[in-house]
């Protein structure tokens, strides 16, 4: 007769007296410690791929910005030419029917539009509440015809390119009179 080897399942394999408990007790804290280093490391994966993508987002942020306001310094030295200019015309236009107040005019205009064109706007600013982040007060003026805190003149024109000021208005801000303050 011929004997079959005889094979064995892991259940019917008898345990080796040779192995230490604390043997299998490091190699299990060896195998939790490997599990802790991968789950680290993947979740610095993770935490990169974030700061990336959201480096990615920033960059395009900013380099929209660039396109957005990219003459905003160019503007910026503009405007004072602008008011330059408004301030003759002011002085020519005793004789406004003059070819050349007539043709100054007409630049003013082209002038004016192009800024409108580049999204440089006026801040508004007469009879509207004062706001520091729009406005700055040159002085204050007793007035009973406005509310205090108001704006009553405009002593130099402000603008902004598209919501970033450029320029913030000049001007007198209505205040009671010292009669009705006390």
């Amino acid at each position: 007769m011929s004997e079959e080897p005889k094979t064995t399942t892991e259940a019917e394999v008898p345990e080796d007296p040779t192995v230490d408990p604390t043997e299998e007790q490091e190699a299990g804290e060896a195998s939790q410690a490997m599990a802790d280093e991968v789950a680290r490391w993947r979740d610095l994966a993770v935490r990169t791929a974030a700061d990336f993508d959201n480096f990615r987002k920033r960059v395009a942020r900013e380099r929209e910005e660039a396109v957005r306001f990219g003459n905003q310094d160019l503007l910026e030295q503009l405007i004072p030419i602008l008011d330059n200019f408004e301030m003759g015309m002011m002085a020519a236009a005793q004789d406004s029917s003059s070819m050349i107040y007539i043709g100054m005019d007409m630049v003013r205009k082209q002038f004016s539009e192009f800024l409108s064109q580049q999204g440089v706007e006026e801040v508004v600013a007469l009879h509207t509440a004062f706001d520091p982040n729009l406005h700055e007060a040159v002085s204050e003026e007793v007035s009973t015809e406005h509310a205090p805190g108001t704006i009553v003149r405009v002593l130099r024109r402000g603008f902004r390119l598209r919501e970033r000021l450029l320029r913030p208005a000049n001007v007198v801000v209505a205040k009671a009179s010292e009669s009705s303050e006390g």
